[in-house]
């Protein structure tokens, strides 16, 4: 018997942090940091044993990533150049988790957008690029917190967590196991940040999205059907992570650099640009879609240039701000929330039938399409 069942997006949902960070004011945190650390260590870097640290600036930040500000869960601490990392009281475990929490708030605003009531809802699917917690799921805090029968998972696919949710979450629509499904992402990135390394300070913020993928059957008029989609992965070392329980960074603080986020940037930017831009327009002809044709692309946020490359090859020529939005420079780089904040906030102006392109790409090396239509 075949299959009649069609995924949409019905809604997103968006939870931005209060607290926002300019350059300015991480330069100058980032800057006390390296006076500091210099002095104290200024019999060292006179012998030679150790190199002085190179302070940053708003010039090179912006250079490097296009980047203005991001928003932060705690901003003191990351300030602070005693600390330079996220602090925030310990719940007990019959509190919600400030994870479950964020996420909580952006799955209402998308439940709310779509006039759905939670108990409509057959599954929630946690996709970040960290989870607080191994066990139990984030997802299922979730799903408990928002009062949703059905089952939830959490799923990590770095800054392809969302669209890797996505796929995964229409796939269930498509094979009749839901008919309604919560995609959420709690990204707070700042935990799993470097804040005194010059090279990636300024990269990463906090925030939370969700999106609600149903069937076309329930969804709510001006949903966007997706046409299709695809997913990649490639190994590479070149972004990683590894902080684990197999291998915690020691008390003493030895051997910890690579225990947050550590990147070769221009291996990325050089190896990931051209296999996004293939990956879509392969995907585009699958799909009979003319990637020149595309109305809009939400891209993942994570490096302007990357963006605005990536952006000429698909097009055919340069984007301006209306074919390729941005929202990196107030937000930074939230994971794999990026792209879906982007088209949260640039996509109610679109007309029934328009064609675009949601896609994110990053650690993996991973990337995902989603190719939908505006309907009527």
């Amino acid at each position: 018997m075949q299959m009649t069942n069609r995924p949409v997006i019905s809604s997103t949902g968006l939870f931005t942090p209060d607290d926002s960070i300019s350059n300015e004011e991480l330069v100058a945190s980032f800057n006390a940091y390296v006076d500091r650390f210099n002095l104290d260590n200024a019999a060292a870097i006179e012998s030679g044993t150790i190199e002085p640290l190179q302070p940053s600036s708003v010039q090179f930040i912006e250079k490097a990533s296009g980047i203005k500000a991001r928003h932060v869960m705690a901003k003191a601490p990351v300030l602070d150049p005693a600390i330079m990392a996220p602090r925030w009281e310990e719940r007990n475990n019959d509190e919600l988790s400030i994870m479950a929490e964020i996420g909580v708030l952006a799955a209402r605003q998308a439940l709310e957008r779509a006039g759905r009531k939670p108990e409509e809802v057959d599954a929630v699917l946690c996709a970040a690029s960290n989870m607080q917690r191994a066990y139990p799921a984030m997802a299922i805090e979730i799903q408990q917190a928002l009062g949703i029968d059905g089952f939830a998972f959490d799923m990590n696919v770095a800054c392809s967590s969302a669209t890797f949710g996505i796929q995964t979450a229409a796939d269930y629509v498509r094979s009749g196991n839901a008919r309604s499904v919560l995609v959420v992402s709690p990204e707070i990135t700042s935990g799993h940040l470097n804040w005194r390394d010059r090279d990636s300070h300024f990269i990463f913020g906090d925030v939370a999205t969700a999106v609600l993928v149903e069937d076309a059957a329930i969804a709510p008029k001006g949903h966007w059907d997706i046409i299709g989609t695809k997913l990649k992965t490639v190994f590479s070392n070149n972004i990683r992570n590894n902080f684990g329980f197999l291998n915690r960074a020691n008390p003493e603080g030895e051997g910890t650099s690579d225990k947050l986020f550590v990147q070769e940037g221009r291996k990325v930017f050089k190896e990931v640009v051209p296999m996004v831009a293939t990956m879509i327009t392969e995907e585009a002809e699958r799909l009979s879609v003319d990637p020149a044709g595309l109305r809009r692309m939400w891209l993942h946020q994570a490096n302007a240039g990357m963006n605005r490359l990536i952006a000429q090859r698909v097009l055919g020529h340069e984007a301006d701000a209306d074919k390729s939005p941005t929202v990196l420079d107030t937000y930074g780089n939230t994971s794999s929330a990026g792209s879906i904040i982007a088209f949260h906030l640039y996509s109610d102006d679109l007309a029934a039938g328009d064609t675009g392109l949601i896609c994110s790409f990053g650690a993996g090396y991973s990337a995902g399409t989603v190719f939908i239509r505006k309907a009527a």
